[in-house]
């Protein structure tokens, strides 16, 4: 099953966690906070299957629990 994953950026606190682990998943805005590369954090794209312990692996390390991930895309606003 696809996983898909956004940041909750209103809570990330930009310490580098994620990207640290995952950084084909991860990338920063200029003011560090945190994003999905796929999509560009809207969670409409999957996660690869070969980055998806990665993923895993970030959300158990994101200290401020700023990681969602789902098995269907997140719904837009």
């Amino acid at each position: 099953m696809s996983k898909y994953s956004v940041v909750d950026q209103e809570n990330c606190i930009a310490c580098g966690a994620c990207n640290s682990v995952a950084e084909e998943i991860f990338g920063y805005h200029e003011d560090g906070i945190s994003f999905v590369k796929f999509g560009d954090n809207n969670g409409q794209i999957a996660i690869p299957k070969e980055l998806e312990q990665d993923l895993e692996e970030a959300y158990e390390g994101c200290p401020s629990e700023s990681i969602l991930i789902q098995d269907c895309p997140f719904l837009t606003a």
